[in-house]
């Protein structure tokens, strides 16, 4: 989890010149921000990422030297650290998948406003993962598969709840206050249950919990 006593800092990759811009800005403006630095192709991304360790990588589909999903593994081996949130127009059920699976914690759509790029941002950086509530609910039925339900009956009681609150958005840290646990405790929880239900990262498993609440 970052130290969000910090600032955080942030690389934008983006081929478009003012949609960079505007990013940079917003989040230059948001208290406990640094932009430390802007990347217009996948290639520029991952050397920056290696030269500056950032702890959030905005990073676009749509590059001029290849799709920034192909990026998200180089940019991860490079900085171990860094949380890389999609970042693009492109919200067809494969591409979100594809980016959730190669280990994107977060995709947000272009359309979004400037304050919830810097709430999905700060979540993101307290150790949470972040899709876009209508991204989130179109791709349920491609991420989760068959026998979702099934996998959700072999929780215990204990990990159901805190399947519900990651739904939420909670940091491990944030549910152990709500359920008297250790942040030890409640990690544990989440990594028996992403294992029980399957699935690879806190997205995926609140996907499962939100299925749950709309069926």
């Amino acid at each position: 989890m970052t130290d969000v006593t910090a600032s955080l800092r942030v690389l934008v990759v983006d081929d478009h010149p003012l949609f960079r811009e505007g990013v940079v800005a917003t989040l230059s403006r948001a208290s406990g921000f640094q932009v430390v630095g802007e990347a217009s192709s996948g290639g520029q991304a991952v050397s920056q990422v290696s030269a500056l360790r950032p702890d959030i990588v905005l990073l676009d589909v749509g590059l001029p030297d290849g799709r920034g999903i192909e990026f998200i593994k180089p940019i991860l081996d490079a900085a171990p650290q860094s949380r890389v949130i999609m970042l693009t127009v492109a919200d067809d059920n494969d591409t979100v998948v594809e980016a959730l699976r190669a280990g994107a914690v977060g995709y947000l759509l272009k359309g979004i406003s400037g304050a919830d790029i810097v709430a999905a941002v700060q979540e993101v950086a307290h150790g949470s993962t972040y899709a876009s509530p209508t991204v989130a609910m179109r791709v349920l039925r491609d991420v989760l598969g068959p026998g979702s339900q099934q996998r959700t009956e072999e929780l215990t009681v204990r990990e159901n709840e805190v399947l519900k609150l990651l739904a939420f958005g909670l940091t491990n840290r944030e549910i152990g206050g709500r359920l008297y646990l250790s942040e030890k405790t409640v990690k544990h929880h989440v990594t028996i249950l992403l294992q029980k239900l399957g699935v690879r990262n806190r997205v995926e498993a609140a996907l499962v919990a939100s299925k749950g609440r709309h069926t």
